[in-house]
């Protein structure tokens, strides 16, 4: 009898939610069964925060769009993870009516304050947009990536075993679609490039958006195998991880992601080898020269390779200069082309954020079409984080995104030129390096309107800025004094 009066509210609860799932169930509604998950959910948001944070990022590989189970739904987010987002922008908002206060630091960063003014100008632009509830909605994804994976990320990340447990979280759930993926694909057969677009759905809805990921953490699991580990099992499981990996961005036939990782090699050589600014400066100036010296007999020269896309490696690889044949090389231009002619149109504000696919059909060219354009050009993006921006956000929208590369960069290089602990400086150059391949990928696709992509490139950027802020000797010195 105690143990009843002592559960007098826990029975009538499960009284009443088994009497509201009846009731549902009549109706042939059947999300009742996930009450009890959801105020599980809200009490460890309350109670243990960083604990569904790293649950978030694990769930991100593994996420499907809701789209999938309810084709009709008004609004496609990416279920598990985008609904935890805004929890998270939520807590943020609430920590600071309530004040308790994020260290102010995070917010003074050139970094953070390059990504504000970045935010700010995608607001504004929504304002101005051609198409405000596509653009507000658009701001609204960025904000709820951009808070929980950069700002409160920066202050979870003065913990240093919490960055291991944040890069850690997505590699694992993403080595399950890894196997997935490759497991479809050898079921039909490794060397068929057309079924490498596909075998990773609907985890990822194709193979450049999967390559520019495996690309992003081939740097990080190739810096991990040189950070010092108590156990050494854990070592052999991050060289299969590496190996594995480099297998999957292989067969991923996605040509960008191969580019991004060649190139990579290239930067951490120049970083490495502190090659003066004033070479490298040089340098560009003399290669970009040099193109417009040569620009016509180097187009020739492009024109003339008319190596498709194909299923033999060497080929594929071939095919990235086309620009006679190739439908997906002359689809980009086509893209590019269309946002160039919507920029001057409008180069302040542009055509509003997210809008780039509603809007680009008329700015195609007849001469710029292949056979994969559509009258309605409603099949996609610009294909670039750095031109989508120029049409979408005007100057601006390009120019403040650029700063924020800029600025994580100089502060990752800072900081790997300055640390103390030699396995900070491996972890600041990995994860770096991991941004590259992705900066590098931006010039010919965009993603960072998917959760898959933002975790890690705005979770990456946060390591970047905390180990500046917190965890270089000077700053520890100078924040604890005292240490026990």
């Amino acid at each position: 009898m105690d143990i009843i009066k002592n559960n007098k509210l826990l029975f009538a609860a499960s009284f009443i939610y088994i009497l509201i799932n009846v009731v549902l169930i009549y109706f042939d509604i059947y999300y009742g069964i996930f009450i009890p998950f959801v105020f599980l959910l809200i009490w460890y948001l309350i109670t243990d925060i960083k604990l569904v944070f790293l649950a978030s990022v694990f769930f991100t590989p593994l996420s499907i769009l809701l789209s999938e189970f309810l084709p009709d739904a008004p609004v496609d987010v990416s279920i598990p993870t985008e609904p935890l987002f805004v929890a998270f922008l939520l807590i943020f908002i609430l920590k600071h009516i309530t004040g308790q206060k994020i260290d102010k630091k995070i917010f003074r960063h050139p970094v953070s304050i390059a990504i504000t003014i970045n935010l700010t100008w995608i607001f504004v632009t929504s304002i101005t947009s051609s198409i405000p509830a596509v653009s507000f909605k658009f701001f609204l994804s960025r904000f709820w990536f951009v808070i929980p994976f950069y700002f409160l990320a920066v202050y979870f990340f003065k913990d240093k075993n919490f960055i291991k447990k944040f890069i850690w979280a997505y590699i694992l759930s993403f080595t399950i679609v890894v196997f997935y993926s490759l497991i479809n694909h050898i079921s039909v057969g490794l060397f068929v490039k057309k079924i490498a677009q596909g075998v990773m759905k609907p985890f990822y809805n194709d193979h450049t958006s999967y390559g520019a990921l495996l690309a992003m953490y081939i740097p990080v699991l190739t810096g991990w195998l040189f950070i010092k580990k108590e156990n050494k099992s854990f070592e052999i499981i991050n060289f299969f991880l590496l190996i594995l990996f480099l297998f999957a961005v292989v067969f991923s036939y996605s040509r960008a992601a191969w580019i991004s990782v060649a190139a990579v090699l290239a930067v951490f050589i120049i970083i490495k080898l502190k090659i003066n600014r004033y070479i490298l400066i040089f340098s560009a100036v003399t290669l970009v020269g040099l193109f417009f010296i040569f620009q016509f007999q180097i187009l020739d020269t492009l024109k003339k390779n008319r190596q498709d896309s194909s299923s033999d490696l060497e080929k594929h690889v071939s095919s990235v200069t086309n620009i006679a044949t190739d439908a997906s090389n002359l689809e980009r231009i086509n893209r590019w082309n269309s946002a160039f002619k919507m920029f001057e149109e409008r180069p302040v504000f542009g055509f509003g954020p997210g809008t780039y696919m509603f809007q680009y059909a008329p700015y195609q060219m007849s001469y710029d079409r292949t056979i994969i354009s559509t009258d309605f050009g409603d099949v996609g993006n610009a294909h670039s984080e750095y031109i989508g921006p120029l049409a979408e956000s005007g100057i601006l929208g390009t120019l403040t995104f650029l700063a924020i590369i800029i600025l994580t960069i100089i502060t990752g290089i800072k900081v790997y030129y300055r640390a103390k602990d030699k396995n900070m400086k491996i972890l600041v150059i990995s994860l770096l390096s991991g941004l590259i391949t992705y900066y590098i990928h931006g010039f010919l696709n965009n993603f960072l309107n998917t959760d898959k992509a933002s975790v890690p490139f705005w979770g990456f950027t946060a390591i970047i800025v905390a180990a500046d802020l917190f965890h270089e000797p000077e700053k520890q010195k100078y924040d604890n004094p005292n240490p026990a």
